[in-house]
Order: structure tokens, then C-alpha cells, then sequence
């Protein structure tokens, strides 16, 4: 036993060295856990299911027979049905309030405006009407044609004011030039202004800031360096150019705000009034830059049956000068607060949108010292002034009408013919919201008087 027992130890130990010496044998793979099996469904479990599918169906018949019976009673007793919830009624705005999109304003101060039309203070071009011309001041009115003399009844109407916005229709300075005109043209003319001119325009008033748009059709009638020369003489005499490019000209004001000023003229040499997409663009871009934006622009038809105001493209003398309503449309929804029209030669339609815009769509001649015929209607003009508030929206605007007795002979008109002229325009063509002019020339906003009718 003892000799066997050692036998299987020695067996064993050589077993054991044999193994480490051909190294570690390799772990067998765990044998692999069968998934549990399914529990069976038990007779039980089934009958649960089968209660549960009874119960749903229990609910919902009688879910559906309580409506059934709701519906019925309803049907025979009326007054039981639920009462309808009623809204209050809601306040349309007038067709035209979907173009008075303007942003809140923050100026610091109330600023006055005070804005005019075509303005010409002479042509050296013409030397034999500049003659004539001056002859007949002397004569007839005892008056010189200078343009500080040809300016001084002007400056009563705009003392107010701290921003003068006009149109300088022409242009200015001096010396030889190209003709614009042909030696056989029945319609064409050509102005340009002594250099006095502009030193004349700032001294309108002196204590507040005169601003000049050059975006117009006689900007270059002494060709493209005359129209750099009068932006030069402008800048010069200290008058605030406008209407030169497509950036808004930055206009301080006396409470330290600045202003963003926009001119536009139906060409594509200025800042295109045609093109509404791009107004819109630039004014927009002008308002989220300064908290209130004028824009004053040249287009419309011209003469005396050019009055009237329509919402479609204008021409004359075969040439497209835009459609007045749609640039107006585009420069509110923009966010000009004040548009300021001229171009006609007449007054047209004043229009006060209802929640702020006021927008002149022609205020006429002003002071228009050159060839033109000063018959009626195109001898009558006026200076419109309103206050922009603190949230930049006109207020407390008037007319101002004016009165040419002859090209350059300004008076202001007792008459008020020219805001006669408005009220009756806007009536005809904005009867929602053209502006009601009152006493004194006192804009107002169209109030429309609707009557009741029992049914």
C-alpha cells in the first residue's frame, strides 16, 4: 500500500513539472447561460386580460351614450347647451396702417423741422435771361437779384426751426462748362447758381442746421464736375449735403441726437427713387442706425395737370419718374417718420398715416429764380414744419403757404391758397388718410365720420 501510495505522488509530481515546463494550460471557455425560458402564460394571467380588454370596452360605450344623451338634450332644450365663449371685437387698423411700421424712438429732445421745395437763386448758363431778369426786378419790384436778397423772405417762415430741409435745384459755381442744352431744345433747362448762393443758403438760419438735397435733375447741369463743385460749395459754407450717395447723412441736433437724412431722384446716377426695394433697404438701414429718419425725394409728373396723386409710375416728357405712393410706402415701411416730396412744380396731397407718418407728396415752387413760367398753380408753394418727438413721430405740423409774384419774388401768402390746395388734394386722393388742413394751415390728421344705421 505504502509502495503504491508513493508511486501515484511521484506520478503526480512529474505530471505537475511537465506542465510548467510546456507552460500554462489554456482556461477552458465558460460554458455559456441559456436564457431563462419564457414564462408560460398561466390560465390565470389570460383571464386578467380578458377582464381588462371588457372593462376598456364597458368605458367607452358609455362614454359614447353620455354624448348621445348631451347631444339630445341640447337638441330639445336649447338654452342647456354650454354658452360660446365671446371675444371682444377687434380693432381693425385702416388699410393704409400696414405701412406705419415705425420702431420705437429714443431722442433725447423734441426736434423742429421746417421743409420746402424747389429752390433756384439764379443761372449763370442763360446770360440773356439773367439779364432780363434782373432788369425786371429792379424795375417792377425794386428788389436785387442777388441770393441773400432773393432768400431774405424766406427766412420768417423757417425761424422756428432747427433743421431746414430744401431742394437745391441746381447747380453752383462759375466759369466755362459744357452745354447741356441743344442749340434747338424747347424743353430743356439748365440752371446754375452764382457761388453766392451757398454761403446764402446757410446764413437762412444761422442758429440752427440747413440741410441741401442734391438728388435731383439739375444737380448736373453743369455735368458731373459741376455737381461736385456744388456739393464742394455747399460743404464749404457749412450747409449739410444730402441726396449724394446711398448713406444717410448723419444730422446732429442741438440735444446732442443725430438724425439720419435720405434724398432720392428717379435716376441711377442718384439713389434710385424707382427702385423701391432698395429705398426700403436703405432707409431701413439708415433707421437702425439713428432713431429718426427724413427722406425727401424728386419725382412725379410735372405741370399743371401733374396736381394729382396716384399709386401708379408717372412719366413725362417720355421719361419713368417713379410712382410716388409706392416710394412713399417703401420709406415708411423703411422707418421714415417725415418724407418731404417735390419735382411736380405744383402742391399735391399732404398724407398722415395713422400711427405717425406725415408724407408731403409735392410742396410745390418755393423760390425759383430762373426761366419758368409762373402761372397758376405753379407760383404757389409752402413750407411744411412739424415737431419730431421724443419717439420720433411728427406732431404739431403746419403749412406755411407761399406765394411767387414773379420768378425769385417770394411772399408769403395770406390767402393760404397753397394749404387750401392740400386739403382739397387729399381729400380726392387719400379720403382714409390724407391730412386735413385747418386754420392757420394747421395740419391734422383726416378723422372720417361714419354714421350708424339700425338694423
Amino acid at each position: 500500500m505504502d509502495r503504491a501510495a508513493r508511486l501515484k505522488r511521484q506520478l503526480a509530481t512529474a505530471l505537475a513539472v511537465g506542465a510548467m515546463a510546456c507552460g500554462p494550460r489554456a482556461t477552458p471557455p465558460p460554458t455559456p447561460v441559456p436564457p431563462p425560458p419564457a414564462p408560460e402564460r398561466t390560465a390565470r394571467s389570460a383571464d386578467t386580460a380578458r377582464t381588462e380588454a371588457a372593462r376598456r370596452d364597458t368605458v367607452r360605450a358609455d362614454t359614447v351614450r353620455r354624448e348621445a344623451i348631451r347631444r339630445d338634450t341640447v337638441r330639445a332644450d336649447p338654452s342647456r347647451a354650454p354658452r360660446a365663449r365671446v371675444e371682444p371685437p377687434v380693432s381693425r387698423p385702416r388699410l393704409s396702417a400696414r405701412t406705419d411700421t415705425l420702431p420705437v424712438r429714443t431722442l433725447r429732445a423734441d426736434v423742429r423741422v421746417c421743409a420746402g421745395g424747389d429752390v433756384t437763386l439764379g443761372t449763370n448758363l442763360d446770360t440773356a435771361w439773367t439779364r432780363l431778369a434782373s432788369r425786371r426786378l429792379r424795375t417792377r419790384f425794386g428788389q436785387r437779384d442777388d441770393p441773400a436778397t432773393l432768400l431774405a423772405p424766406l427766412r420768417p417762415l423757417v425761424a422756428d426751426a432747427e433743421l431746414v430741409l430744401l431742394n437745391v435745384e441746381s447747380a453752383i459755381g462759375q466759369g466755362p462748362t459744357p452745354t447741356k442744352c441743344g442749340p434747338r431744345s424747347t424743353n430743356c433747362f439748365a440752371f446754375r447758381a452764382p457761388p453766392a448762393s451757398a454761403p446764402a443758403l446757410r446764413a437762412l438760419h444761422r442758429s440752427g442746421t440747413v440741410i441741401g438735397n442734391v438728388a435731383n435733375n439739375h444737380a448736373r447741369d453743369a455735368g458731373s464736375p459741376g455737381r461736385d463743385s456744388t456739393i464742394a460749395a455747399l460743404t464749404r459754407a457749412g450747409v449739410v449735403v444730402t441726396g449724394a450717395d446711398t448713406l444717410a447723412t448723419p444730422v446732429r441736433t442741438a440735444a446732442g441726437d443725430t438724425i439720419g437724412v435720405l434724398g432720392f431722384y428717379t435716376s441711377d446716377s442718384t439713389p434710385d427713387a424707382r427702385d423701391t426695394a432698395a429705398v426700403r433697404r436703405l432707409v431701413a438701414r439708415a433707421s437702425e442706425r439713428y432713431p429718426a429718419v427724413i427722406v425727401t425725394m424728386h419725382l412725379g409728373a410735372e405741370g399743371r395737370g401733374a396736381q394729382r396723386t396716384s399709386d401708379a409710375p408717372e412719366r413725362f416728357l417720355g421719361m419713368d419718374r417713379g410712382n410716388p405712393v409706392a416710394f412713399a410706402d417703401a420709406a415708411v415701411r423703411g422707418g421714415a417718420s417725415l418724407v418731404i416730396g417735390h419735382g411736380p412744380h405744383v402742391m399735391r396731397a399732404v398724407e398722415w398715416r395713422e400711427r405717425g407718418a406725415l408724407i408731403a407728396y409735392s410742396l410745390g415752387n418755393l423760390l425759383t429764380y430762373g426761366p419758368f413760367r409762373m402761372r397758376e398753380p405753379a407760383n404757389r408753394g409752402a413750407v411744411l414744419c412739424t415737431t419730431l418727438d421724443q419717439l420720433g413721430r411728427p406732431r404739431d405740423a403746419e403749412l406755411r403757404s407761399t406765394l411767387q409774384l414773379a420768378p425769385g419774388v417770394l411772399r408769403r401768402d395770406g390767402s393760404a391758397r397753397a394749404a387750401t390746395l392740400v386739403d382739397s388734394l387729399g381729400r380726392l386722393d387719400f379720403p382714409q388718410t390724407g391730412a386735413r388742413v385747418g386754420r392757420g394751415g394747421r395740419l391734422e390728421p383726416r378723422r372720417l365720420e361714419t354714421s350708424s344705421t339700425s338694423p
